[in-house]
């Protein structure tokens, strides 16, 4: 299993900026998909963005788009979330998560971290 901890969450001001960062504990990360979620409260948890283990395919839910990049740095087994003109909505904790088998590019995480919360003040 793969161990994740999540950074860089905090309090921001609307139309501001956070980069999140998740560290994982595997010699092999280069080898697993890996994908950040959140959860806002009262909500269910959402699929946020996802980019496979070279780091060539990258996916974004519809919220996310032109305002989150993913990305990851494979030498220093980190994955990435930066996040731009950031909106009340995008309150929530947010979790990393790894592919459970490696070289799969799908929806099947099976490792997630404690997660870190953003929070966007008006």
């Amino acid at each position: 299993q793969v161990q994740l901890v999540e950074s860089g969450g905090g309090l921001v001001q609307v139309g501001g900026s956070l980069r999140l960062s998740c560290a994982a504990s595997v010699r092999t990360f280069s080898s697993y998909a890996m994908g950040w979620f959140r959860q806002a409260p009262g909500k269910e948890r959402e699929f946020v963005s996802s980019i496979s283990w070279s780091g060539r395919r990258t996916s974004y839910a519809d919220s996310g788009k032109g305002r989150f990049t993913i990305s990851r740095d494979n030498a220093k087994n980190t994955v990435y979330l930066q996040r731009n003109s950031l909106k009340p909505e995008d309150t929530a904790v947010y979790y990393c998560a790894a592919a459970r088998r490696a070289y799969d590019y799908t929806d099947d995480f099976g490792s997630w971290g404690q997660g870190t919360q953003v929070t966007v003040s008006s």
